[in-house]
């Protein structure tokens, strides 16, 4: 599971530009909207398209994606259980 942990905080990076940040930068229960990383309703949509690309994960339900983008630790746990790829 650290491993996926690890993984993710790199394709987040990644995927979202964030140049300034490191995966040692971002603890795993931090939020990752609002006082966390301070990402955004754009950035969302980013990390939907990331799980799906990556991970075979769809997720249709806003309300469910902000439950599953709430922390490193819970995004982990999600795909962890949904992931097809």
């Amino acid at each position: 599971m650290e491993e996926l942990k690890e993984q993710l905080k790199k394709q987040i990076i990644e995927a979202l530009n964030l140049e300034e940040v490191q995966p040692a930068d971002i603890d795993n229960d931090d939020p990752l909207f609002g006082e966390g990383l301070g990402l955004d309703s754009i950035d969302a949509l980013e990390l939907i398209v990331l799980l799906e690309k990556n991970y075979g994960i769809r997720i249709q339900d806003p309300k469910k994606g902000k439950e599953i983008f709430k922390s490193i630790n819970v995004l982990a746990d999600f795909v962890s259980k949904n992931r097809t790829k």
